[in-house]
């Protein structure tokens, strides 16, 4: 029996050694959906009607108009309602790069217009916010007065003064951020809208150059968001913007500008343990290596090379193989950088070791640490134990991932989440009103808002779930955004079918519904008129259909036909029968109660659409 025991515990202590992969009882696929839920939580503006959290509103309509320009949409950054550009730009190229890098694995689960639906929101607004050549719009709202008022956004009465960066006020590294998330975004929407797609890389281009003609610290510019985001650093910026530039254009000036300028501005000086919306050091490092191991150095190799040393002190510093010099971990396994909103590191993190361990992959490479060569696997394997650790791995056997799992924070400090929405209190909440009714209750938030990851625990990996302990309890959109592109590549590893965790809102039990009959047409067509003008005499309307597929089971090669059409469509690929159309290449299937849209303009009547045929 003894005998029996020390060989299994060999045979476990191998499977560590060689990075063996175990299956965890963890639903990714419905990680990820949340995490999308919580962007569209954070959107400002005026909500489309495929908005699915239902307990927010339209907000923020009038941002910019007092100072003469359209800044209405964005996101707000966390549990307030300041749109910050940095960490917003930050965010947005992170979802782009999980677009581009996982798109196959985003098509399969069907969340390929999430994704991008997503993104145009974040790059809608900053279209806006560059209306000049040499103009960006950095900030809406003022931090100190929205951080003295408890409201939903639906009620904002604070300050919604909008600061901008131009040639007398620069911000290189707002700047050099915005133009790497357009940049990124373009890439990710060139396969479905090229015409989008060039919009973005236009707007990028004329962005780096401003950042980079123009140097200096955004919150030097708009000093305020000095005590909310101070920014240790352009350099890395002009760094990351021109190398995601490269990637969009493929144009070698970009890369000529990373390898001129490596030593100057610390690319290949600065041995990073950090990747977030501050320090890009890391990301540069890895994406200018994945060149390197694609063989499309050039005679760029040698400073590319440099470039990988970098990113390996990265990888081997979270892997706890640099000779000492690692990122700190908690008792629990997770990274551990600073004490405020510490999950935005290890969440960034994740994401930079998990594509970096696919470069690997794809190359038949490694990497040699002071401390011991690690294979791609394992450097997966650890993204891996920190997107678990959120979920529910952990000591506390606590989801930081709220929505997800049998347990989760409950009292998140985010103001909207934690005041009943406008369709249940008609009335407005005052500033005063929110704290002293709903910031200082004891009961749980009266609205679960689903995919936000909050700060998470502190360096003893202990957690108070508390509103006031909002270095804990706060979410924020750089926490949340790459880890849509992490939970996407886990979500490929399962080779069983996964255990649903329970106490998941879907499992609580409920009457069996009995079976409906399956309705003669299995989608609805939701019809609206968006917008419309005139040109001469003539009227024209810009037309939005929603198709919803209220079946219970999913369509496949579905097919449209409209009839009366006279105007540009977008949104619908044509097929080669006259007045036929079908879904894009990458809605492949519509799933049960989900829902794609197309729009089209002209004047006169409405287009008459029907189903044709499906599968």
């Amino acid at each position: 029996m003894a005998a029996t025991a020390h060989a299994i515990l060999v045979l476990l202590l191998g499977l560590v050694a060689t990075g063996a992969t175990a299956v965890e009882s963890f639903d990714y696929s419905a990680a990820l959906d949340k995490t999308l839920l919580f962007l569209e939580a954070q959107r400002s503006g005026k909500l489309p009607p495929t908005q699915r959290v239902k307990w927010r509103g339209n907000s923020g309509l009038g941002d910019g108009y007092s100072q003469g320009v359209n800044l209405v949409g964005g996101y707000y950054d966390a549990g307030d309602h300041v749109k910050f550009g940095l960490p917003m730009a930050f965010s947005v190229t992170m979802l782009s790069w999980a677009a581009i890098d996982f798109k196959e694995d985003f098509i399969k689960l069907n969340q390929m217009g999430h994704v991008l639906e997503a993104i145009k929101w974040g790059t809608d607004y900053f279209i806006k916010c560059h209306p000049q050549q040499n103009v960006l719009w950095g900030q809406v709202g003022d931090g100190a007065s929205d951080h003295y008022c408890w409201q939903r956004a639906e009620d904002m009465t604070t300050s919604r003064t909008a600061y901008k960066l131009d040639a007398e006020h620069p911000g290189s590294d707002l700047a050099g951020e915005t133009a790497a998330a357009l940049a990124a975004a373009s890439l990710a929407f060139k396969p479905y809208d090229s015409t989008y797609s060039n919009l973005l890389l236009v707007h990028a281009k004329q962005i780096f150059s401003f950042a980079d003609r123009f140097r200096g610290l955004f919150s030097d510019s708009i000093g305020n968001s000095k005590q909310f985001y101070t920014s240790s650093g352009y350099y890395d910026e002009l760094l990351w913007g021109a190398t995601w530039l490269h990637r969009a254009t493929n144009d070698e000036y970009y890369l000529k500008y990373v390898v001129d300028n490596c030593a100057a501005f610390g690319g290949t000086g600065w041995a990073v343990k950090e990747f977030s919306w501050d320090n890009k050091y890391a990301g540069v490092q890895i994406l200018l290596t994945k060149i390197l191991l694609e063989g499309r150095a050039g005679s760029y190799a040698s400073t590319l090379q440099q470039y990988q040393a970098k990113a390996d002190y990265f990888t081997c510093a979270c892997m706890q193989k640099n000779d000492g010099y690692n990122v700190k971990l908690t008792p629990g396994g997770l990274i551990y950088v600073r004490e405020w909103n510490n999950l935005q590191y290890s969440s960034s993190a994740s994401f930079l070791l998990t594509v970096y361990s696919d470069y690997l992959t794809t190359a038949k490479k490694s990497v040699q640490c002071p401390d011991g060569l690690i294979q791609p696997q394992q450097i997966l394997n650890f993204a891996k134990s920190q997107a678990d650790y959120i979920l529910g791995k952990n000591p506390k056997s606590l989801s930081y991932l709220v929505g997800y799992g049998q347990s989760y924070p409950i009292h998140v400090h985010h103001r909207g989440a934690s005041i009943a929405p406008v369709s249940y209190l008609h009335a407005s909440v005052g500033c005063v009103e929110g704290f002293e009714t709903w910031y200082k209750r004891n009961e749980a938030n009266p609205n679960v808002i689903h995919g936000a990851l909050v700060g998470g625990p502190n360096a003893n990996d202990e957690f108070t779930d508390d509103r006031s302990v909002y270095d804990q309890t706060e979410p924020t959109l750089s926490g949340t955004a790459p880890l849509v592109g992490v939970f996407t590549r886990l979500h490929t590893l399962s080779s069983s079918p996964y255990h649903k965790p329970q106490g998941s809102p879907s499992q609580h039990h409920a009457p069996v519904p009995q079976p409906k009959a399956a309705p003669a047409v299995p989608v609805e067509f939701l019809h609206s008129i968006t917008n419309s003008w005139m040109v001469g005499t003539e009227k024209y309307y810009r037309h939005k259909v929603v198709v919803k597929n209220i079946s219970e089971k999913p369509i496949v090669g579905l097919k449209l036909q409209l009839e009366g059409l006279t105007g540009s469509l977008w949104g619908l690929n044509p097929t080669q029968a006259k007045n036929t159309y079908e879904l894009p290449q990458w809605l492949q299937t519509l799933q049960p109660n989900s829902e794609c849209s197309f729009v089209y303009i002209q004047g006169g009547a409405q287009a008459k659409i029907s189903v044709l045929s499906y599968n």
